[in-house]
This record gives structure tokens, sequence and C-alpha cells, in this order.
């Protein structure tokens, strides 16, 4: 179990800083502007939250993009209110135990927080980068979303979650190490 708090709060506040003219920038996300990427960040955090309640239906059933990203008219309060959900829902310890469904693949519960964690990491940072923003994760979750990526993007991309693996140095840290494997240049800058 692994409390996702810092993670999401960092992540919102990342969205609440987002300005209007900025919503059109690209992201680390190449297939995804800003703005799509905002709205997916707003969907993943009501998703994920149905997952861990084992609240199967509409919300856990549809895959990411279905129906395309668009953002909500109150994206600004609502999306940190679904981030501060979802990491609510994932401090129950019943979240983690059993089977679960998000994106209308089933899976086990834990594999699925370990998704939503690293959903929420990752997309963070890709949104504080595409903003210049500055974006910390604390230490116990960047080891986290680090051995979840490296459990299985070692053989190659998953296709339809993220790109190749880069390369880092060395000196690396978990965090750079877990944005080189999501297919992330940790050093990555707007175009």
């Amino acid at each position: 179990m692994i409390d996702m708090t810092s993670a999401c709060t960092r992540t919102a506040d990342v969205l609440t800083a987002v300005t209007e003219d900025q919503l059109d920038r690209s992201t680390p996300c190449e297939k995804l502007a800003l703005r799509e990427l905002v709205a997916h960040v707003g969907g993943l955090g009501v998703a994920f939250a149905a997952a861990a309640r084992k609240d199967l239906g509409d919300l856990t059933d549809s895959p990411p993009a279905d129906g395309g990203y668009q953002l909500d008219d109150d994206w600004r309060t609502q999306y940190p209110r679904n981030l501060a959900l979802l990491a609510g829902a994932w401090r129950d310890p019943g979240a983690w135990d059993g089977m679960t469904r998000v994106g209308g693949a089933d899976l086990p519960s834990e594999v699925c927080g370990l998704v939503g964690l690293t959903e929420v990491v990752v997309h963070g940072w890709d949104v504080a980068v595409a903003t210049g923003q500055e974006f910390e994760v604390d230490d116990d979750v960047a080891e986290a979303v680090l051995a979840h990526l490296a459990s299985f993007a070692a053989d190659g991309p998953v296709e339809g979650l993220f790109g190749p693996a880069v390369e880092v140095g060395p000196d690396a840290g978990p965090f750079e190490r877990a944005l080189a494997f999501s297919g992330r240049a940790p050093g990555w800058r707007r175009a």
C-alpha cells in the first residue's frame, strides 16, 4: 500500500497553475497537447478512484481516450478534487486487495494502484515541464514508480502506455530513472 496523497497534491497544484494561453503547448506526451493531457489527468482521477472502490461501471469500463480528451468547463476546481478523491480511495487498505478494473481491463488491485500512481506522477511531471513549473516527488513514491515501470518497461515500450525507454547517466536518481523508463528524457524542455 502506498500513500498517493503527496503525488496527487503536487499534480493538482501543477494543474491549477496552468494558464489559458499554455493549453495548446506541446508536452512530453508527443500525441497530446497540454489541454488533452490535463483532461486525461482529470479523467484518470475519477477512474482510478472508482477502481479503488471496486465501483465497476462506466468510469472503469472505458479506455482512457474513448471519445477524446476534452477539458471540462470547471476543470480548474474539479480536477484537483478528482485527484484528492483518488488519493483518498487508495488510502483504504481494501483498495489494494483482490481484482478491479480500469480502462476496460481487469487486473489485480495492487497493480491498478501502481498504474494510477505512475499516471499521476509521470503526467504531473509532463504538465509541469510543459508549463515551466517544478515538480518534486517523494523518495518512496519515486522508488515505487521506478519499480513498477522497470517491471515491464525493460522489455520494450508498452503500446498505448509509454514510449521506448531512454538512456540516463549512472548518477540519475530514482525519479529520473522512472521518467526514462516511461520514454521521457528527464531534461525535456518545451520546443
